[in-house]
């Protein structure tokens, strides 16, 4: 392993424990929760994340987060890729209803031996392990909603 390879994989370890302790990111846009390629980058990110200067860690994380069976990428949020811990699977199952299923379908990105990338997409809850919808059975609705950010909440009148 090279000091590079070590440096990317702390780097990635360190992005999957902050997208575990937010619970609910956005993969690149802008939006109302934080990114994880402007936590990637330390800094705000003026136009295209790809020409950043951290860009190649950026699509090295990204690519480990993907890939970490502890993530799922959806369109929750303002049809843009959030990323969604398995902390709060279990909130999001439950409170699926309000959010609409549409959005909480899981986009894959394939890795193709030719190096080509080929998106697919499981539907919910096709991809919410049975434990996470037995924990989600056993909350209420205001539980719940509690546990994600404020944006995937119901407007109150």
């Amino acid at each position: 392993m090279t000091d590079s390879d070590g440096r990317i994989r702390d780097l990635a370890e360190s992005a999957l424990a902050w997208v575990r302790d937010q619970g609910v990111v956005l993969q690149s846009a802008r939006g109302p929760v934080p990114n994880v390629a402007q936590f990637i980058a330390g800094e705000p990110i003026r136009g295209s994340w790809w020409g950043h200067v951290a860009g190649k860690d950026i699509y090295a994380v990204l690519n480990f987060l993907d890939d970490s069976d502890d993530v799922v990428v959806t369109r929750l949020i303002n049809q843009k890729l959030t990323l969604l811990h398995a902390r709060v699977w279990p909130f999001v199952a439950r409170v699926s209803e309000h959010l609409g299923a549409e959005r909480l379908a899981a986009v894959h990105s394939e890795h193709l031996e030719s190096g080509a990338h080929r998106a697919f997409v499981v539907p919910f809850p096709g991809w919410v392990p049975d434990a996470a919808l037995r924990d989600a059975a056993t909350l209420g609705v205001d539980e719940a909603f509690d546990q994600l950010p404020a944006c995937l909440r119901p407007a109150t009148s």
